[in-house]
């Protein structure tokens, strides 16, 4: 959410209202911290259903041998390791591509690293998500998982994810979203006590974990996001509930 003031726009950052201009090096500085612990904390953090929430996703996406996948924000790269499998970046005939991107270093490091030990050869690319290095019509697939709460022009982002796509293209939004009412107020006890203790013990790190709570809340949620990506230019859009709506996977075909 955005506002205009006499002097500056501001966005939130978590709960916090910051100016617009800060809020990138703020969520640089979270995931700089978090990025060594990162998929162990997601596993502790979701009882390791976020192995399956992306294996879903993979699986709505509809690409095959040949494809090129654009991951967004893609971090440790579990799935753009999924994707690889899928398109085919090793085989000899009719290779697909995966490209890994994320914003920040630290968690493009670590994904790069999990990559050659993997023995995948998947380029990784360091950069924005509202100002993407790629041309027009250039994939079948973009995908951003846990990635667009954080941006700070999510409208942006999202046009220029369309832009990439191929016509027929699909983009995939995997995003924690809103749970079903009668569990609110159990996840909000989760959210807001038990997860920042979790950073504080196993990441020594409390304040990021707190944000990333509150950063859950401040997405849009299931209908406005779907809003959002139709006024981006995608036709069709469609959303599927995950684990009672804690997590949300969006699907939008470019005409």
């Amino acid at each position: 959410m955005q506002q205009n003031t006499d002097q500056e726009k501001t966005t939130h950052f978590g709960f916090d209202t910051v100016a617009e201009g800060d809020k990138q090096s703020k969520v640089g500085e979270v995931f700089h911290s978090v990025a060594q612990k990162y998929d162990i904390m997601n596993d502790v953090m979701s009882a390791g259903m976020h192995r399956l929430w992306k294996r879903f996703a993979v699986d709505v996406s509809g690409v095959g041998q040949g494809d090129k996948v654009l991951d967004i924000a893609g971090g440790s790269g579990d799935l753009s390791r999924l994707f690889a499998k899928k398109v085919g970046t090793q085989s000899a005939v009719n290779a697909g591509t995966v490209i890994l991107t994320d914003i920040n270093a630290s968690m493009l490091g670590v994904g790069r690293d999990r990559m050659i030990d993997a023995g995948l050869s998947i380029p990784a690319t360091q950069c924005n998500a509202e100002v993407l290095p790629f041309a027009d019509e250039t994939f079948n697939c973009v995908i951003v998982a846990f990635g667009l709460r954080n941006m700070t022009h999510k409208d942006v982002a999202l046009r220029e994810m369309q832009r990439v796509l191929k016509p027929g293209g699909r983009l995939l939004v995997l995003e924690f979203s809103k749970v079903w009412q009668p569990l609110e107020k159990l996840y909000d006890a989760y959210s807001f006590k038990l997860l920042p203790k979790f950073g504080k013990w196993i990441a020594n790190d409390e304040p990021s974990y707190r944000y990333l709570a509150e950063s859950i809340r401040m997405h849009p949620d299931q209908e406005t996001l779907k809003q959002m990506m139709h006024e981006a230019g995608f036709g069709k859009v469609d959303y599927y509930n995950l684990t009672a709506g804690v997590v949300a996977l969006h699907k939008g075909i470019k005409l």
